[in-house]
């Protein structure tokens, strides 16, 4: 007989950004999972959704990125609006603002008003980020080191699975330890809050610096929904507005994170994502 598989878990709305569609740190197999298994009325992709900057320099693309723009447009078909917005690695989608591809709308910034009435600003947020605009040759030098971090953090979790320990990421770690990537993040925060405030938004969701939070930051709901490289996070509002980060690798990541960093390292077809998900405190 055959497995019955269970009804995807239903949300009003799902954000997710940093994919890096392209690379081969991107978590495709988690990614494909999380998409399988959720479904919204909104869904909004936040950004650096492909990597234009990884693509331009090395080709690579793994039929699970095939998979992953086909399961999105699949969705849009169903019923599902979906509005790209894009970030600074896939900005030239930026040109093509309010046009419509397959039923998927590109916008530079949106306002999700949620279940309970709050306005949210959601905007990618390279914008706010000082590297980005004023010394573009330092944040492609920045992206290169990443890149070489997030190699090391593949082999290094093909070892601790191989051992039986579940994912880490060494570039999160690193994140969250070194005193300059915080007080970055900090700043980051502050400035995207200060925008939701001039726009009279209630609160506001963003990706870029690859870090999932949600938090009150003077008054302003500040939402990050994180990436499908380091962390592989999704945010998302339930049917009465509150909302959650989503950790997919924590409840369904061990055996595909392990897998697909092995499988993408050596595919001769290169590119791919991936996905998580535990829950961090809903906020209303």
């Amino acid at each position: 007989m055959n497995a019955i598989r269970p009804l995807p878990r239903r949300y009003r709305a799902i954000w997710i950004s940093d994919i890096h569609l392209g690379t081969r740190g991107c978590n495709a197999e988690l990614l494909l999972d999380f998409l399988k298994q959720t479904d919204s009325d909104f869904l909004y992709l936040v950004g650096d959704i492909l990597d234009g900057w990884r693509l331009r320099r090395t080709w690579y693309w793994h039929q699970t990125h095939n998979d992953v723009i086909q399961k999105l447009l699949r969705k849009a078909r169903k019923g599902t609006r979906i509005v790209y917005i894009p970030g600074n690695h896939d900005e030239n989608f930026r040109d093509f603002a309010f046009r419509r591809f397959g039923r998927v709308v590109i916008q530079n910034q949106a306002i999700h008003v949620t279940a309970d009435g709050r306005r949210l600003l959601v905007l990618h947020g390279d914008q706010f980020d000082g590297v980005v605009r004023h010394a573009r040759w330092l944040a492609f030098a920045g992206d290169r080191a990443y890149q070489a971090a997030l190699s090391v953090n593949t082999a290094v979790n093909w070892v601790r699975r191989k051992l039986g320990f579940r994912y880490w990421s060494l570039s999160a770690y690193l994140k969250h330890k070194v005193k300059k990537a915080v007080e970055y993040v900090s700043r980051f925060e502050a400035a995207v809050v200060a925008e939701a405030r001039r726009r009279g938004a209630d609160g506001v969701v963003c990706g870029h610096v690859h870090t999932a939070e949600m938090r009150t930051v003077d008054g302003i709901l500040y939402c990050n929904d994180g990436d499908w490289v380091e962390s592989c996070t999704a945010l998302v509002e339930h049917a009465d507005g509150r909302l959650e980060i989503l950790r997919w690798a924590d409840l369904h990541g061990s055996a595909l994170i392990g897998s697909t960093a092995c499988e993408s390292s050596s595919s001769p077809t290169p590119g791919s994502p991936r996905s998580m998900a535990s829950s961090a405190p809903s906020i209303r």
